[in-house]
Order: structure tokens, then C-alpha cells, then sequence
């Protein structure tokens, strides 16, 4: 009997990080193999968990419903999003949503290619929901902790040595033009991004 697969882990990623997570593979020759996104830190991603403002959502299709929405993270980076006939409960979801509001959304990492040859990411959501400010701020802290664990692991890794991490590896021949360094600032920048929020409030 054939096993169910196991749903993949939704990583926590800041956008600018998932906006440069251009390359994509898969583990087998397998048509339903699930398709995954490296991230520049070194980890795969089939799934994402982000949560932030959406800012924008605007109809896009043609012939049929096809949303985009726009959430950006508390660095101003953008993740976009869209969702058609075959995403019903997110695409109702972005027609129904009255920016400015949290959101927290899980959904598959998706790359295509602009006329230009460069690699655009986006995300294919598979849930929607309306939170609030708390919930936003708890997901800045678990990401910037998960970020900061991921870019702590590629700093440490040795590139000579065969047994390093192979997504580690990868990420390192892949993205040898990014620096490793704008993923610490990403989590700087949230997390003061979040202070600073926080003494505002505090001040009112």
C-alpha cells in the first residue's frame, strides 16, 4: 500500500530572503514529487508561513477570477500572491479582505520567468486568515530566530568538507553572488522595525 505523503514543514522566511530564493529542484523523477524552493540560507521550502500587512489585492485574471495580493514584512519587503478557481477559499479571501490588514498565509513557493530572464517568486496560498498585531509580531520574532539559526548554520558550515548539509552546499553554488549578510540585516531590520512600533504605542 502506498504511504500518504507527510505535508512539508512551512518555513518562516522574511521576504526579502524568499524574493531571492530563485532556484528550484526536486528530490526525485517522481511527476507528483513536490517541487522546492532553496533559500539562500541553505534550507528547502515546499511550504511557507509568513505573516505581515496586506497592503494591496486587485483582480488580475482575464477570463476568470485571478487575485494578487501584496503582504509586506516589517522591513517594506513585498511578498505577492495570487490565487485562482483551483485556490477558492484564498482567492474569496482576497476578494473579501479590505486592505490595510494582518494576514498570516501559508502557501507553496511558485518561480516563473519574466520575458526579461530574470526569476520572479511568488507564493500559491493555500490559507488566508485575518490576525492581529500580536500574532504579526510573535511571527517577526520566531522568523528572525529561525533566520538567524539558518544563517548561524551556513556561516559554520565547511564548503571543502563532503559531509556539510547538502542544501547548505547548494545554496553556496547557487547564490554565490548574494551575501549571506542581508539575511542578520533582514532580522535586524524587523526586529527594530518592532521596537519601534511598540515605543510609538507605548507613547500614546
Amino acid at each position: 500500500m502506498a504511504s500518504t505523503p507527510t505535508r512539508e514543514v512551512a518555513r518562516r522566511v522574511f521576504a526579502r530572503e524568499f524574493n531571492d530564493a530563485s532556484y528550484t529542484f526536486k528530490e526525485s523523477d517522481d511527476d507528483r514529487a513536490p517541487v522546492y524552493v532553496l533559500l539562500p540560507t541553505g534550507q528547502r521550502a515546499n511550504r511557507v508561513f509568513l505573516v505581515g500587512t496586506l497592503t494591496e489585492t486587485e483582480d488580475v485574471g482575464e477570463d476568470s477570477e485571478y487575485w494578487q495580493g501584496r503582504v509586506v514584512d516589517p522591513n517594506g519587503d513585498t511578498f505577492f500572491m495570487y490565487a485562482g478557481q483551483y485556490q477558492p477559499d484564498a482567492a474569496s479571501m482576497l476578494r473579501e479582505l479590505e486592505p490595510p490588514a494582518y494576514v498570516a498565509v501559508v502557501g507553496k513557493p511558485r518561480t516563473y520567468e519574466t520575458d526579461e530572464g530574470e526569476v520572479n517568486v511568488s507564493i500559491r496560498p493555500e490559507s488566508i486568515s485575518k490576525v492581529d498585531e500580536a500574532t504579526r509580531d510573535r511571527w517577526v520574532v520566531e522568523t528572525a530566530e529561525r533566520t538567524l539559526d539558518r544563517v548561524k548554520r551556513y556561516k559554520e558550515a565547511d564548503m571543502e568538507d563532503p559531509a556539510t548539509d547538502e542544501y547548505i552546499s547548494m545554496a553556496d553554488e547557487e547564490y554565490e553572488q548574494l551575501s549571506i549578510e542581508n539575511y542578520r540585516q533582514s532580522v535586524v531590520g524587523a526586529l527594530e522595525s518592532l521596537q519601534d512600533e511598540q515605543a510609538e504605542a507605548s507613547a500614546d
